[in-house]
């Protein structure tokens, strides 16, 4: 079967690979339909963490397909159900996987194309636990939106910093997969969203999302902007996934006793903070990774009811690196997928 490998820094080949063995018990045998870029695969493809994998390692952390096969003693699955993917394998052993929430496995073998081969190949062999039923009305794409980029925002936003309806919350990058489902679901309750983009026509795109307040950080220090337009009050949350560049002005737009949550460092990995800031203001700063099985169920759910991913753009597989070096650029608006037909 045909699979995208990776062999090196920014090396990839689309070849011919063996099928995966027919599924064990507990198991399904996944046709793969559509994987979602993400800035996991942009670090991948860098080369990050070569040392910790072997090569050549198939590509893409996120995924939907259909089954076509089932192993002994798998009854809530059958074939011919769409399906997304976990984007990791885990344990399935620890109290954390027990609740479902594999996102804090305490020994897991790694993450989908990242440490271990991915999805980005025709089929795949999972456990089924890992295996989420897509709903009816709800795509391949959209749903290979789920695992990763809905699945995180929607555990940041609502297990995390508790966003209610009704609050102020300040997305940063609000062109990007997650960005654009942050302000789709805060809006979707409410929220008073503020969000930040690289050029002007990435803040109409985001205005056209229901962005009541948009700032081009090229332009205009966002957290002057903030506070002007809060009037110096600062904002309930902050939607923070870009690092360094943004950490100490995303806690100055926050109000006392505001909360920012996190789940990326695309600018860098380190920072300083004003601890006499952070305690004074009272904030809660809180760290998120991934999602949890029922992130991914909630995260379908509410594409269901009509709350959809942005998508950018869809790509075959033999162009799964034009994909990444598009995300790289950051011209991207919404989710970049990759089709396999």
């Amino acid at each position: 079967m045909q699979a995208l490998q990776l062999f090196g820094d920014r090396d990839l080949r689309l070849g011919e690979v063996d099928p995966p063995s027919a599924p064990g018990p507990g198991e399904v045998q996944i046709r793969v339909r559509a994987v979602g870029l993400n800035f996991i695969d942009v670090w991948g493809f860098r080369g990050m963490a070569f040392a910790k994998r072997k090569m050549p390692l198939t590509v893409g952390a996120e995924a939907s397909g259909e089954i076509v096969c089932v192993g002994e003693g798998v009854t809530d699955l059958r074939e011919g159900d769409r399906v997304v993917m976990y984007g990791a394998q885990t344990c399935g052993r620890c109290k954390a996987c027990r609740e479902g929430r594999d996102n804090l496995c305490e020994d897991v073998s790694g993450v989908m194309g990242f440490h271990i081969d991915g999805f980005a190949r025709e089929r795949v062999t999972m456990q089924a636990r890992l295996v989420v039923k897509v709903p009816d009305g709800v795509s391949f794409t959209d749903a290979a939106c789920a695992p990763i980029a809905f699945g995180t925002v929607q555990h940041m936003l609502f297990d995390n910093a508790k966003l209610e309806p009704g609050e102020s919350i300040l997305v940063h990058a609000g062109g990007s997969g997650i960005g654009t489902a942050a302000i789709k679901m805060a809006k979707a309750i409410g929220c008073t969203v503020f969000t930040t983009v690289g050029d002007d026509r990435k803040g109409e795109m985001a205005k056209a999302l229901g962005a009541d307040h948009v700032i081009n950080y090229r332009n205009e220090r966002f957290e002057g902007e903030v506070r002007r337009l809060t009037k110096r009050k600062g904002v309930d949350v902050v939607f923070e996934h870009v690092g360094p560049d943004t950490w100490n002005g995303s806690l100055l737009c926050l109000k006392r006793g505001g909360r920012l949550v996190t789940c990326g460092s695309t600018s860098g990995v380190s920072t300083t903070m004003n601890l006499m800031q952070l305690f004074q203001q009272q904030y809660r700063i809180t760290g998120s990774f991934g999602c949890s099985m029922a992130n991914i169920r909630q995260s379908l759910a509410k594409m269901a009811d009509g709350i959809t991913p942005v998508v950018d753009t869809v790509l075959p597989l033999g162009d799964f690196s034009q994909g990444l070096e598009r995300l790289e650029s950051r011209k991207v608006f919404g989710k970049i997928l990759v089709a396999i037909d």
